[in-house]
């Protein structure tokens, strides 16, 4: 299989890992040669509620015995049904949803209905942000994956990144006080063409290093974009549907944001997305001729699935378990942190933690290689977990930590201890 991927496969991360997955269930993955790997990653932050859960495999079949697909113009059961549960779980007055793939595809919808409805074209993102690499997303996503590729959409505009630990704006030590904030609204200001549209950010940043907004951060974003006639949108691809203890990260923050997209978290494991807003955008939108057209928009099959997970966030009430998953996983992160000069930095809410890596505490020199490493290692010790993008210039020295929401206290014991006997290997190898 090794020569098959290097032979018939567009390499489109990098490298691939060096074993093949043949079966998944729970927590845990299952090699070609047998070995049992521990997966952090929850896939691709898909598999909300664990790898093949029973009700998920359940959907599908009855799924493909009624109906699969359909032509974008009719509807079935599943959409309707998951159309409502979505606008019911979100505050008034966000009551109106359109089911796609993916949450490059919900941020794109957001995008272009915000320009619609505005008549502006103007959109801001966050540096360290992953909203997508369609044309509109890959703009406004600053973690990586749009060097290289050409002219970015005209009326792109970056804020600086509430990031405490490295404040970008040189501020701040440890804590956020938002003058990076105000700081990017006039800058921003004085960069506008005059055209400003929307914001779109995500309320805790996941790819580009688990950077969790201060208390009052979205509070002010929105006042500022409404103080200047813009749209909000909130990404929720990573932290919907209880990742962060809350059923959605705007619950942390008491905000309503204009829009929500919602999509890695929703469909356990299946491709699609949704995106949700108030009725006055939609209707203005649909008078003004909004078309967003992919061949599985409105699809049965995975909205089917959709509301199986929803179902089983709320019978299994993970939501909360996640949220006491999340507080034993950072307590005993922070325990390593104790025993580990290398890692400078532990945060994280709920379920999505993040680990930085530095050469040393004083200069908090990032230690992108020490990381590459110890992922490498922890692998081979059967944990999988995910090195965050960060920036596109520069090696990457965050983890993300994000189990399954299903993760029980054992399997984040064994977790931490291959993290503890990978980095202490590691080491010692370079010493």
């Amino acid at each position: 299989m090794g020569e098959k991927r290097t032979r018939y496969l567009i390499r489109y991360v990098g490298e691939f890992v060096p074993e093949t997955v043949v079966r998944a269930d729970g927590s845990w993955l299952e090699t070609a040669d047998g070995r049992r790997v521990l997966d952090f990653t929850s896939g691709q932050i898909c598999v909300t509620i664990g790898h093949n859960h029973p009700r998920i495999v359940q959907s599908i079949w009855r799924a493909l015995g009624e109906v699969a697909h359909l032509n974008s113009r009719m509807l079935s059961p599943p959409v309707l049904a998951l159309a409502e549960q979505l606008t019911a779980l979100l505050p008034a007055p966000l009551e109106k949803a359109l089911l796609l793939s993916t949450g490059g595809e919900a941020n794109e919808a957001a995008f272009r209905m915000a320009k619609l409805h505005t008549g502006r074209f103007e959109l801001v993102g966050l540096t360290r942000s992953w909203h997508g690499l369609n044309a509109g997303t890959s703009a406004l996503t600053f973690a990586g994956g749009h060097r290289g590729y050409g002219p970015s959409v005209p009326g792109s505009h970056v804020l600086p990144a509430p990031y405490a630990y490295r404040c970008p704006v040189r501020h701040c030590h440890g804590s956020c006080d938002h003058t990076c904030l105000e700081v990017g609204f006039d800058i921003l200001d004085q960069h506008s063409v005059g055209s400003l549209c929307a914001a779109v950010a995500e309320p805790v940043l996941s790819t580009g290093g688990i950077i969790v907004p201060p208390p009052g951060y979205f509070a002010r974003l929105l006042e500022l974009c409404h103080e200047r006639g813009m749209l909000v949108i909130l990404d929720e691809a990573q932290t919907g549907f209880g990742r962060l203890g809350e059923m959605f990260g705007l619950g942390l923050y008491d905000i309503v944001p204009d829009f929500v997209a919602v999509s890695k978290t929703l469909g356990g494991g299946l491709p699609i997305s949704a995106l949700i807003t108030n009725a006055k955008i939609e209707l203005d939108c649909y008078r003004k001729g909004f078309t967003q057209i992919t061949s599985h928009v409105s699809d049965p099959l995975p909205a089917a699935a959709a509301l199986a997970v929803l179902q089983v966030i709320e019978e299994e009430d993970l939501v909360r378990r996640s949220r006491e998953r999340g507080e034993y996983l950072m307590a005993r992160l922070r325990e390593l942190q104790h025993g580990h000069e290398q890692i400078g930095d532990v945060r994280g809410v709920g379920l999505l933690c993040g680990m930085e890596l530095v050469e040393d505490r004083d200069t908090k020199r990032p230690a992108g290689k020490l990381a590459k490493a110890l992922s490498t290692e922890c692998l081979l010790r059967g944990l999988s977990i995910d090195v965050a993008r960060g920036r596109p210039d520069a090696a990457s020295n965050c983890f993300r930590i994000a189990p399954p929401l299903t993760v029980d206290t054992e399997e984040i014991d064994l977790a931490v201890e291959i993290l503890d006997q990978s980095l202490r290997s590691v080491l010692a190898s370079k010493a």
